[in-house]
């Protein structure tokens, strides 16, 4: 069997050019993954529309249906930075719907990675950052609530903190929140996770290794969970237009296979989702996603072999 990947024609819709959110990014991501001879379209899973009534296990039903409607305050059009369309409506929700189908497909089969999610800027009532939906609450949420796990830990690795998800799980005993972020950085008023690792800025490949290796070794045996959201932000890499650490392409592909190796090992399943990576050059961003997808093909196939 091939590594479960989710993906959706909706994910990349008509955007402005040259804006700073690479929308793209999602399209160039299946084209490369194509292109590399990791996956074909057809194996490529197709999710549903997320249903407002899961939406609303993470959300308030009215912010729900004033982005719908593209009915959000100024205010909040601005904390979002994304120009509202009926597309990217539906591609927001398509999106949620995607990591949901990868938790699915990762309590089956032991790991599933999504070619986008990560929204972990998103609020109970609000937008912020370019996320206006929080996957990962949203699954955490219908996971424990459907008694499919009985916990939940979330790893985000992403450059910025998950402030988002750490307020939409804080009275969710059983979702762990794990962000490990630039300390200097976006968003400048931090949410309190269950376990902050803030890391100083200009922190490369060995360093950073090491804090994956320790944090995860401490953190499993500890919650011992049934399910590890992994939020595997690119903005850690060197040539990031917002982020501050120094990555380079080697040290995302050993974060990536250590996060995996360490819960595979394990044997909790993993879901993995893109989180943040800007860059202008779209296709060089592309690229560096992809790292999550090949990382996880590697570890897949030696785990079948073993």
């Amino acid at each position: 069997m091939h590594l479960p990947l989710v993906y959706h024609e909706d994910y990349s819709p008509p955007f402005p050019e040259g804006h700073r959110f690479p929308m793209e990014k999602f399209r160039l991501l299946r084209d490369h993954l194509l292109e590399s001879g990791l996956v074909t379209d057809a194996q490529l899973q197709r999710p549903e529309l997320c249903p407002a009534e899961i939406l609303a296990l993470s959300h308030c039903p009215a912010y729900i249906e004033r982005y719908m409607s593209g009915e959000l305050p100024y205010a909040d059009q601005r904390r979002l930075g994304l120009p509202w369309s009926e597309a990217l409506a539906r591609r927001t929700v398509r999106a949620v719907g995607g990591s949901l189908l990868a938790a699915d497909l990762a309590l089956k089969h032991g790991l599933a990675c999504h070619l986008a999610g990560g929204t972990h800027h998103a609020h109970y009532d609000h937008p912020a950052g370019f996320c206006i939906f929080n996957d990962l609450a949203i699954i955490s949420h219908s996971l424990l609530a459907a008694g499919r796990v009985q916990r939940v830990l979330i790893f985000d690795c992403d450059v910025h903190q998950g402030d988002g998800t750490a307020r939409l799980l804080a009275d969710t005993p059983d979702a762990i929140t794990v962000s490990l972020h630039c300390e200097k950085n976006f968003p400048a008023r931090k949410a309190e996770s269950d376990w902050d690792i803030g890391l100083p800025m200009g922190m490369g490949d060995a360093q950073y290794l090491q804090v994956v290796d320790e944090a995860l070794n401490y953190l499993l045996p500890l919650y011992q969970p049934d399910l590890v959201l992994y939020d595997a932000g690119v903005d850690v890499h060197k040539d990031d237009a917002l982020g501050y650490l120094q990555l380079t392409d080697a040290g995302v592909a050993q974060r990536d296979e250590a996060v995996l190796n360490h819960c595979l090992g394990r044997d909790i399943p993993l879901v993995g989702v893109i989180g943040g990576g800007y860059d202008k050059d779209r296709r060089a961003l592309a690229k560096r996603h992809g790292i999550l997808h090949h990382s996880a093909a590697k570890v897949w196939q030696q785990r079948q072999m073993g």
